[in-house]
């Protein structure tokens, strides 16, 4: 049926001769005031802490992947949940810990939901999203004359199904008013090659405001996959003077020496160029980064180091700094070796796909882990060490070869079965439970 379903999208896709258009959905600044009043940006800098501790800063990194994503990330956070741990001479669910989400493409239904509705995930996210024939609904909507009379795009479709059936009408606001960890949902720019985050800061260059912006039609550019959903289009307003350029010109004297930030950094500047690039185009986050790490290591790295960051936060170095990986990719068997057939478009595509994710995957990770050591003695004193941890959930964990190529051989799907579910969920439970790393973590805090 899942092979089904990508030929029928895949064709309406190829076949699609008509120009399709996407609703713009963001507003422009207001003039006299970027936000409405009393409320503060949802911004790294403008969202309030009032329940966590300053001992601990927990990061979670929820990476691309369709429904096996979101179902393995659904179960890293139930176990979160039923962690108990002493913090600051407390008992506290380590769940509610965590600072801050970054999430792409399948993970970032999980991170959005968890960061609207809070625990209402535990009852209701199955149910509305992980145990629905999401692709099956698509592919109905695609084939449904009246869309073959519109010049709706195909993401449009996807956006008004995350709509009705995930997200409900919320609003960036929404995800504000909660007071939970900070969503960091990231999509990535087609035209300009970068990862783009929804965050005020990047709807600044934009002259937009977030808060009034659709978490389904962000969710939805994070999982837009290129051919098989049209982007998920913003405009790039004219009218405000953004003093983020100023400070990004300033930023590019500073990683002049680094050729990746430098292109981040010259990416962003683009926006300024309102003639142009008028309209952003975005698509997938999982082209820029699969993993959801790099936003981390971006934010910190270009907004001059952890120091400078924690300071536009309001916030102390904390003692322990965790970040959680959850990397839902996989290795499947290579069936089309089983004949000298010519692999067909889908083997094609998804075996093209896998080595560029898994070699930029690698590289991702070996950053991510040196530059936490690095952070980490900045921000240590003889008086206050930090101590970093670098958690890594993945299907490598699983001992067992048999067990292990099952969770391998569960594709990139919105639909999956509900034996898939059932287990990638426990899989996430199990993996992050046994993880060596997050247990020295947990004791650590006990210390």
């Amino acid at each position: 049926m899942q092979r089904l379903q990508f030929g029928l999208i895949l064709c309406v896709a190829l076949l699609g001769g008509c120009a399709s258009y996407g609703t713009i959905s963001n507003q422009p600044l207001e003039t006299e005031t970027e936000t409405a009043p009393g409320s503060a940006p949802y911004a790294l800098g403008g969202i309030e802490d009032t329940q966590r501790s300053g001992d601990v800063t927990l990061i979670l990194a929820f990476s691309g992947g369709g429904a096996r994503a979101s179902a393995l990330a659904y179960g890293v956070l139930q176990e979160l949940r039923d962690t108990q741990v002493v913090v600051e001479g407390q008992s506290r669910r380590l769940l509610d810990e965590v600072d801050l989400i970054t999430a792409v493409s399948g993970g970032s239904f999980t991170a959005a939901y968890f960061g609207l509705f809070g625990d209402r995930i535990f009852k209701n996210f199955e149910h509305d999203f992980l145990r629905r024939d999401v692709a099956g609904e698509l592919t109905y909507a695609l084939f449904n004359p009246a869309f073959w009379f519109s010049r709706r795009g195909r993401g449009e479709l996807a956006v008004e199904l995350a709509e009705s059936a995930v997200f409900k009408g919320a609003t960036f606001a929404d995800m504000q008013r909660r007071g939970g960890p900070t969503i960091v949902i990231n999509a990535t720019d087609l035209g300009g090659g970068v990862r783009f985050s929804f965050m005020q800061e990047y709807f600044d260059l934009l002259c937009s405001d977030l808060s009034s912006f659709p978490v389904a039609r962000a969710v939805t550019a994070s999982s837009a996959v290129p051919v098989l959903l049209t982007p998920v289009a913003v405009e790039n307003y004219d009218g405000c003077h953004a003093e983020a350029f100023d400070w990004l010109e300033r930023m590019q004297q500073r990683v002049a020496d680094s050729p990746d930030l430098l292109q981040v950094v010259e990416g962003l500047r683009s926006y300024a160029d309102k003639q142009h690039r008028h309209y952003i185009h975005l698509v997938d986050g999982g082209v820029s980064d699969n993993l959801g790490l790099r936003a981390i290591y971006e934010y910190i790295e270009v907004g001059g180091g952890p120091q400078a960051m924690l300071q536009r936060m309001g916030r102390q170095p904390a003692t322990h700094f965790a970040i959680v990986s959850v990397n839902a990719s996989t290795v499947p068997s290579a069936t089309m070796e089983d004949s000298p057939k010519a692999p067909t478009l889908e083997q094609t595509i998804n075996a093209v796909t896998d080595v560029q994710i898994h070699r930029y995957n690698a590289s991702t990770l070996e950053q991510m882990r040196d530059a936490m050591q690095r952070w980490s003695a900045q921000l240590s004193t003889p008086e206050r060490p930090i101590e970093p941890y670098f958690v890594q959930v993945d299907f490598a964990g699983i001992a067992e070869a048999k067990r292990r190529g099952f969770f391998n051989q569960i594709p990139t799907s919105f639909s999956l079965e509900r034996e898939q579910v059932d287990a990638l969920i426990a899989a996430g439970r199990e993996l992050l439970r046994g993880n060596a790393e997050f247990q020295r973590f947990v004791s650590g805090l006990g210390e």
